[in-house]
């Protein structure tokens, strides 16, 4: 399950653009608790402590105890709102976690023993499908990622989502009932894919020099036919 991280916050006086500029400019990153039907609490929080907890995977998955002077507050981390030019993060989401919460999630996928899958060791490619898988669940529930075992899959073979170990009260949702997470595909797939590719001549090209030109007698046949055909009176 999802480790508990606790980081310190202070109250915004202002929602709102103003508010969060004010924030940035005192070198803090804003942010708001949201939901539980509660109204939304702005806050401001350093940078050090969340960048420290934003890097590490499934960083959205994990709950969070925020400590806004003093008064703890639950949540789970909904978005983040990076800079465009410099992918530092501006703006946090957090979803406020009342008792009992049922929320959903993707939850990482791992993969282990790519030695002894027998088709990767022939040069079989792993073709990954499903990166995350979605859930849901109670929020002190969350998985901290799924793990498939790659022991003895064969080119060819797929791994499904029954595969998985599911925690009590974990449901995943997914439309189809038992999707494929990954496969172990063959090795010329990738090769046969890119010559083709490059063989294939463009969209609206024109043909080549030399290549044969319609025959005569079959340009003239439509229009023979077309002369040919009875006129509705």
């Amino acid at each position: 399950m999802s480790e508990l991280t606790t980081i310190a916050a202070k109250k915004r006086d202002r929602a709102g653009k103003g508010g969060a500029r004010a924030a940035r400019r005192d070198g803090l990153i804003p942010a708001v608790i949201y939901g539980d039907k509660q109204p939304p609490l702005p806050i401001s929080v350093e940078p050090k402590q969340l960048l420290r907890v934003m890097i590490r995977e499934g960083f959205l998955t994990h709950r969070m105890a925020i400590d806004v002077e003093g008064t703890k507050v639950e949540v789970l981390p909904r978005d983040v709102q990076l800079d465009p030019v410099t992918d530092r993060p501006v703006h946090f989401d957090f979803l406020r976690l009342g008792a009992g919460s049922i929320i959903t999630v993707d939850v990482p996928v791992h993969f282990r023993n790519e030695a002894a899958s027998p088709g990767i060791k022939r040069g079989g490619i792993l073709n990954v499908i499903r990166h995350a898988i979605t859930v849901r669940t109670r929020a002190d529930q969350i998985p901290e990622f799924f793990e498939v075992d790659l022991t003895g899959l064969e080119i060819g073979h797929s791994v499904h989502l029954s595969a998985l170990n599911l925690p009590e009260g974990v449901r995943v949702v997914s439309r189809e009932k038992n999707a494929t997470i990954a496969s172990v595909a063959p090795p010329t797939v990738g090769r046969e894919a890119e010559t083709a590719a490059a063989a294939a001549p463009a969209a609206g090209a024109a043909p080549a020099s030399g290549a044969a030109a319609p025959a005569a007698g079959a340009a003239a046949a439509a229009p023979a036919k077309a002369a040919a055909a009875p006129t509705k009176k």
